[in-house]
Protein backbone atom coordinates (compact mmCIF):
# COMPACT_ATOMS: atom_id res chain seq x y z
CA UNK A 1 0.00 0.00 0.00
CA UNK A 2 1.46 3.38 -0.65
CA UNK A 3 2.75 5.53 1.95
CA UNK A 4 3.42 8.98 2.55
CA UNK A 5 5.68 11.67 1.12
CA UNK A 6 6.79 15.05 1.31
CA UNK A 7 6.98 17.71 -1.64
CA UNK A 8 8.71 20.64 -0.93
CA UNK A 9 7.68 23.54 -3.49
CA UNK A 10 4.69 21.62 -3.95
CA UNK A 11 2.91 24.86 -5.39
CA UNK A 12 5.41 25.19 -8.20
CA UNK A 13 5.01 24.69 -11.70
CA UNK A 14 6.91 20.95 -10.85
CA UNK A 15 5.62 20.74 -7.66
CA UNK A 16 1.83 20.66 -8.92
CA UNK A 17 3.12 17.57 -11.61
CA UNK A 18 4.64 16.15 -8.59
CA UNK A 19 1.52 16.12 -6.23
CA UNK A 20 -0.95 14.83 -8.48
CA UNK A 21 1.33 12.09 -9.62
CA UNK A 22 1.92 10.99 -6.56
CA UNK A 23 -1.96 11.41 -5.25
CA UNK A 24 -2.96 9.31 -8.82
CA UNK A 25 -0.56 6.58 -7.39
CA UNK A 26 -2.25 6.61 -4.22
CA UNK A 27 0.14 7.94 -1.74
CA UNK A 28 -0.63 11.06 1.01
CA UNK A 29 0.88 14.05 0.45
CA UNK A 30 2.18 16.63 2.59
CA UNK A 31 3.16 19.83 0.51
CA UNK A 32 5.67 22.34 1.73
CA UNK A 33 5.32 26.40 0.11
CA UNK A 34 4.27 29.44 0.41
CA UNK A 35 0.97 28.59 -0.56
CA UNK A 36 -1.54 25.62 -0.22
CA UNK A 37 -1.83 22.95 -2.68
CA UNK A 38 -5.32 22.18 -2.58
CA UNK A 39 -4.92 18.32 -3.94
CA UNK A 40 -2.51 17.79 -1.37
CA UNK A 41 -3.65 15.80 1.96
CA UNK A 42 -2.23 18.59 4.23
CA UNK A 43 0.19 21.62 3.62
CA UNK A 44 2.75 23.41 5.65
CA UNK A 45 3.03 27.16 4.76
CA UNK A 46 6.97 28.40 4.78
CA UNK A 47 7.15 32.32 6.08
CA UNK A 48 8.98 34.45 3.44
CA UNK A 49 9.77 36.82 6.54
CA UNK A 50 11.60 34.30 8.47
CA UNK A 51 15.17 33.95 8.61
CA UNK A 52 16.86 30.81 7.79
CA UNK A 53 16.80 28.86 11.29
CA UNK A 54 13.24 30.72 12.22
CA UNK A 55 11.95 28.87 8.47
CA UNK A 56 13.20 25.64 9.39
CA UNK A 57 12.02 25.39 12.91
CA UNK A 58 8.77 26.86 11.81
CA UNK A 59 8.86 24.35 8.92
CA UNK A 60 9.58 21.69 11.24
CA UNK A 61 6.74 21.95 13.75
CA UNK A 62 4.27 22.41 10.58
CA UNK A 63 5.39 18.91 9.29
CA UNK A 64 5.41 17.43 12.84
CA UNK A 65 1.98 18.17 12.80
CA UNK A 66 0.89 17.71 10.26
CA UNK A 67 2.44 13.47 10.41
CA UNK A 68 1.48 12.90 13.75
CA UNK A 69 4.58 10.67 14.51
CA UNK A 70 4.35 8.76 10.98
CA UNK A 71 7.29 8.26 8.92
CA UNK A 72 7.26 8.85 5.41
CA UNK A 73 8.64 6.76 2.23
CA UNK A 74 10.25 10.15 0.33
CA UNK A 75 11.16 14.02 0.92
CA UNK A 76 11.43 15.67 -2.57
CA UNK A 77 12.30 18.93 -3.10
CA UNK A 78 11.71 21.37 -6.19
CA UNK A 79 11.37 24.52 -4.44
CA UNK A 80 13.72 26.15 -7.23
CA UNK A 81 13.65 29.05 -9.38
CA UNK A 82 15.71 30.95 -11.72
CA UNK A 83 18.21 34.28 -12.31
CA UNK A 84 20.72 35.05 -14.44
CA UNK A 85 23.33 37.90 -13.97
CA UNK A 86 27.60 38.28 -14.28
CA UNK A 87 29.85 40.46 -11.71
CA UNK A 88 29.29 43.20 -13.54
CA UNK A 89 25.98 42.93 -13.31
CA UNK A 90 24.51 45.53 -10.69
CA UNK A 91 21.80 43.37 -9.34
CA UNK A 92 23.47 39.62 -9.44
CA UNK A 93 24.31 39.41 -5.63
CA UNK A 94 20.74 40.69 -4.89
CA UNK A 95 19.44 37.86 -7.31
CA UNK A 96 22.22 34.94 -5.89
CA UNK A 97 20.46 36.20 -2.34
CA UNK A 98 17.41 34.78 -3.70
CA UNK A 99 18.21 31.85 -5.54
CA UNK A 100 20.68 30.50 -2.47
CA UNK A 101 16.65 31.19 -0.23
CA UNK A 102 15.24 29.32 -2.71
CA UNK A 103 17.82 26.44 -3.38
CA UNK A 104 19.98 26.15 -0.48
CA UNK A 105 17.58 26.74 2.49
CA UNK A 106 15.04 24.55 1.16
CA UNK A 107 17.15 21.76 0.76
CA UNK A 108 18.76 22.50 4.38
CA UNK A 109 15.81 22.03 5.48
CA UNK A 110 14.44 18.84 3.68
CA UNK A 111 17.60 17.71 4.90
CA UNK A 112 16.61 18.38 8.54
CA UNK A 113 13.07 17.09 7.89
CA UNK A 114 14.92 13.39 6.33
CA UNK A 115 16.77 13.20 9.69
CA UNK A 116 13.51 12.68 11.59
CA UNK A 117 10.99 11.68 9.87
CA UNK A 118 12.32 9.55 6.68
CA UNK A 119 11.78 5.86 7.37
CA UNK A 120 14.70 3.53 6.95
CA UNK A 121 15.10 3.20 3.56
CA UNK A 122 13.52 6.00 2.24
CA UNK A 123 14.48 8.41 -0.51
CA UNK A 124 15.81 12.06 -0.15
CA UNK A 125 15.50 14.03 -3.44
CA UNK A 126 17.37 17.69 -3.60
CA UNK A 127 17.29 20.18 -7.01
CA UNK A 128 20.52 20.38 -8.70
CA UNK A 129 20.68 21.45 -12.06
CA UNK A 130 23.15 20.10 -14.65
CA UNK A 131 24.80 23.12 -16.44
CA UNK A 132 26.10 23.89 -12.44
CA UNK A 133 28.28 21.36 -12.50
CA UNK A 134 30.92 23.56 -14.32
CA UNK A 135 31.01 26.73 -14.37
CA UNK A 136 28.00 29.55 -15.02
CA UNK A 137 29.21 33.42 -15.56
CA UNK A 138 25.66 34.37 -16.89
CA UNK A 139 24.14 33.07 -14.25
CA UNK A 140 26.38 33.13 -10.90
CA UNK A 141 23.95 33.31 -8.07
CA UNK A 142 22.24 29.98 -9.47
CA UNK A 143 25.12 28.35 -10.48
CA UNK A 144 26.43 29.33 -6.81
CA UNK A 145 23.44 27.89 -5.30
CA UNK A 146 22.84 25.11 -6.91
CA UNK A 147 26.54 23.80 -6.51
CA UNK A 148 26.13 24.09 -2.91
CA UNK A 149 23.20 21.54 -2.88
CA UNK A 150 25.46 19.22 -5.08
CA UNK A 151 28.00 19.58 -2.05
CA UNK A 152 25.06 18.92 0.32
CA UNK A 153 23.94 16.07 -1.87
CA UNK A 154 27.21 14.57 -1.58
CA UNK A 155 27.49 14.83 2.17
CA UNK A 156 24.13 13.24 2.51
CA UNK A 157 25.38 10.37 0.80
CA UNK A 158 28.54 9.91 3.05
CA UNK A 159 28.68 7.94 6.64
CA UNK A 160 27.26 10.29 9.52
CA UNK A 161 25.11 12.19 7.15
CA UNK A 162 22.27 11.45 9.94
CA UNK A 163 19.85 10.44 7.90
CA UNK A 164 17.99 7.21 8.97
CA UNK A 165 19.93 3.83 7.99
CA UNK A 166 19.59 2.77 4.42
CA UNK A 167 18.26 6.21 3.48
CA UNK A 168 19.20 7.04 0.07
CA UNK A 169 19.98 11.10 -1.09
CA UNK A 170 20.29 12.38 -4.92
CA UNK A 171 20.72 15.04 -6.62
CA UNK A 172 18.14 15.66 -9.59
CA UNK A 173 20.19 17.44 -12.01
CA UNK A 174 17.86 18.61 -15.09
CA UNK A 175 19.02 20.40 -18.01
CA UNK A 176 15.95 22.40 -19.18
CA UNK A 177 12.27 21.91 -18.11
CA UNK A 178 9.42 21.70 -20.43
CA UNK A 179 7.57 24.56 -18.22
CA UNK A 180 4.64 27.53 -19.35
CA UNK A 181 7.83 30.13 -18.32
CA UNK A 182 10.35 29.00 -20.33
CA UNK A 183 8.16 28.40 -23.30
CA UNK A 184 7.00 31.58 -22.84
CA UNK A 185 10.33 33.11 -22.62
CA UNK A 186 12.29 30.65 -24.64
CA UNK A 187 9.96 30.24 -27.80
CA UNK A 188 12.33 29.36 -30.53
CA UNK A 189 14.40 26.95 -28.52
CA UNK A 190 14.50 22.69 -29.19
CA UNK A 191 11.94 22.11 -26.98
CA UNK A 192 12.55 18.12 -27.90
CA UNK A 193 15.59 18.61 -25.27
CA UNK A 194 13.77 19.88 -22.73
CA UNK A 195 12.27 17.57 -20.24
CA UNK A 196 8.46 17.02 -19.62
CA UNK A 197 7.29 17.85 -15.78
CA UNK A 198 5.30 14.67 -16.08
CA UNK A 199 8.24 12.70 -17.19
CA UNK A 200 10.32 13.96 -13.88
CA UNK A 201 7.73 13.14 -11.76
CA UNK A 202 7.73 9.58 -12.83
CA UNK A 203 10.93 9.19 -12.50
CA UNK A 204 10.79 10.40 -8.78
CA UNK A 205 7.55 8.13 -8.22
CA UNK A 206 9.80 4.91 -9.52
CA UNK A 207 13.08 6.37 -7.29
CA UNK A 208 10.74 6.44 -4.22
CA UNK A 209 9.37 2.80 -4.79
CA UNK A 210 12.86 1.84 -5.20
CA UNK A 211 13.24 1.46 -8.96
CA UNK A 212 15.87 2.81 -11.19
CA UNK A 213 17.60 4.46 -7.57
CA UNK A 214 21.42 5.69 -7.98
CA UNK A 215 23.77 5.49 -4.99
CA UNK A 216 23.20 7.84 -2.73
CA UNK A 217 24.97 10.71 -3.01
CA UNK A 218 24.41 10.65 -6.26
CA UNK A 219 24.51 13.41 -8.61
CA UNK A 220 21.68 12.18 -11.59
CA UNK A 221 21.31 14.62 -14.95
CA UNK A 222 18.30 14.13 -15.88
CA UNK A 223 19.28 14.36 -20.01
CA UNK A 224 16.57 14.68 -23.08
CA UNK A 225 17.16 14.63 -26.26
CA UNK A 226 14.46 13.91 -29.93
CA UNK A 227 11.99 13.43 -27.07
CA UNK A 228 13.54 10.90 -25.02
CA UNK A 229 14.47 11.32 -21.77
CA UNK A 230 17.62 9.13 -20.00
CA UNK A 231 19.41 9.09 -16.86
CA UNK A 232 22.95 9.64 -16.46
CA UNK A 233 25.01 9.72 -13.21
CA UNK A 234 27.57 12.86 -13.05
Amino acid sequence: MPGKVIVYGGRGGLGVVVVNHFKASGHWVLSVDIGSNEAADANVLVSLSAGWVDQEQGVCQGVEAALEGSKVEAIINVAGGWAGGNAANPDWVKNADLMWKQSVWSSAISATLASKHLKDGGLLVLPGAKPCVGGTPGMMGYGMAKAAVHQLVNSLGTEGSGLPAGACAVGMLPITLDTPMNRKFMPDADMSTWTPLEEMARILSAWTGGKDRFDSGSLVAIITQAGKTRMEKC
